[in-house]
């Protein structure tokens, strides 16, 4: 079987949406969670940490920063940042929104 979905749509469920952004997750893996947020003008991401888990977000439209524990990163559209187990993340949009999908491992804990 092949599971096919794009950048823009990952034909997943929303579970989040509110002023500051929508979140869906697509779970037709076992392992592997595909989620996207869009993140309106000047949102921000709640931000968390979780142990036992990665997380790799693939910015695709708009521009920001994301916190990494203490670290500022300024992040736009083509970046990827890996965030290793246990390390706190948040995002912030600019002016202009930020949209990212990520992949992480195991079911969502956050």
């Amino acid at each position: 079987m092949i599971l096919k979905c794009n950048l823009y749509n990952i034909f997943g469920d929303v579970i989040k949406d509110d002023d500051r952004y929508k979140v869906m997750d697509n779970t037709k893996l076992n392992n592997l969670v595909l989620s996207s947020t869009d993140l309106y003008a000047y949102g921000s991401t709640t931000g968390h940490k979780h142990a036992g888990q990665e997380e790799v977000y693939m910015f695709i439209k708009g521009s920001g920063t994301m916190e990494l524990d203490e670290q500022v990163i300024d992040v736009k559209a083509d970046d990827v940042v890996q965030i290793p187990d246990g390390v706190f993340h948040r995002c912030h949009a600019s002016k202009e929104g930020l949209y990212f999908v990520c992949v992480f491992d195991g079911g969502r804990n956050h």
